[in-house]
């Protein structure tokens, strides 16, 4: 356990992130070593969390997860899903990444097509790039008039809400990456032509307006950050430690749904007996089963040893010797004359 998502949360206004080192590891004090054995070890208790928050729809469970990623150009949103999300069972993940509005999308109001892409019951959905897009390239970009991205703010808060009160866990996470950080990072994306698909010239671009971002960034968590919808600035410089505290995150909102495994809603002692009855199960996998201690079991498992038995003496041949035997007994009975039967009312009188 580490102390990772409670140092790393924001849940009222205040946040400065001119004040949080992207280098740093708050919550941790391991090493990158430690941090990724840390990441391996946890990996198959979320795995098994999501499992039965997947199994608990069947039941009728309604909730769901949210992991909303939002950061600058090369935080490393992709490594985060890669690494932590791809590590659950993928049939109960949902990931959207959110790119410039198409035209039809356009058409619609900005939460419209974030409302057609959220987690069903069971399921945890992954957003790279969200809602959040409307209030920080349009506030940097002057793409939508400052008392629109105000309105917007209210609205985004008043969805957030509307999503915990449907049992979606919203988990906001803003990877912080330094400047510096990701120059080395676009300079990678040229350097190997294995990575040459990642770059965009819209990111030096973009990169001209740090300041203004990380303003922007600022101001949006500010405006939004409710105990029911905190944000969670994790530091990126170091990937490992943006993986391992995003696992923990994940971990956390888990852990507080507690999904349960569906009660089979079938006798499980009566099935087990038929099919322990039906045979043909291997002789380890009865001794492996707890509960073959159990009478019902246990007089299954008798009568299935008995078919079993039974089958394999029908279907053994015949040894030479018996086999002479009875043909010699056929013979004889072949050869043997039929005697004649006395007529009857002939006796001697």
């Amino acid at each position: 356990m580490s102390d990772i998502p409670a140092a790393v949360r924001h849940a009222r206004r205040g946040v400065r992130l001119a004040e949080i080192d992207p280098r740093s590891t708050p919550g941790f004090t391991g090493d990158k070593a430690a941090g990724e054995a840390l990441l391996a070890e946890r990996a198959e208790h979320l795995a098994e969390l999501q499992e039965r928050l997947h199994a608990s729809a069947s039941a009728g469970d309604g909730r769901s997860v949210l992991l909303l990623l939002q950061g600058m150009d090369t935080a490393g949103k992709g490594g985060l899903v890669r690494h932590v999300v791809g590590a659950v069972d993928p049939q109960g993940v949902r990931i959207t990444s959110f790119k410039r509005p198409t035209p039809a999308e356009r058409r619609h109001d900005f939460l419209w097509r974030i409302e057609r892409a959220l987690p069903q019951p069971g399921q945890i959905g992954v957003f790279d790039r969200s809602h959040y897009e409307d209030v920080l390239i349009h506030r940097v970009r002057g793409l939508s008039k400052p008392e629109v991205i105000e309105q917007r703010y209210g609205r985004i808060v008043d969805f957030e809400r509307q999503l915990a009160d449907q049992g979606v866990h919203l988990v906001k996470v803003m990877p912080h990456i330094s400047y510096g950080e990701q120059g080395a990072r676009l300079l990678e994306r040229l350097d190997r032509p294995d990575k040459h698909w990642k770059y965009n010239p819209g990111d030096v671009d973009e990169r001209t307006m740090w300041a203004e971002y990380q303003q922007a960034y600022t101001i949006a968590i500010d405006r939004t950050a409710r105990v029911a919808a905190p944000w969670h600035v994790v530091p990126a410089d170091r990937k490992w430690f943006a993986r391992l505290a995003v696992q923990e995150l994940l971990i956390e909102a888990l852990e507080a749904i507690d999904p349960q495994w569906p009660v089979a809603d079938y006798d499980v002692d009566a099935e087990r007996e038929r099919l322990v009855a039906l045979g043909g199960i291997p002789e380890e996998a009865l001794a492996a089963s707890p509960a073959l201690a159990a009478p019902v079991v246990a007089k299954g498992a008798k009568r299935a040893k008995a078919k079993d038995a039974k089958s394999k003496s029908k279907a053994a041949p015949k040894s030479k010797s018996t086999a002479k035997s009875t043909s010699k007994t056929e013979s004889k009975a072949k050869a043997a004359p039929k005697s004649k039967a006395k007529p009857k009312g002939k006796g001697k009188r």
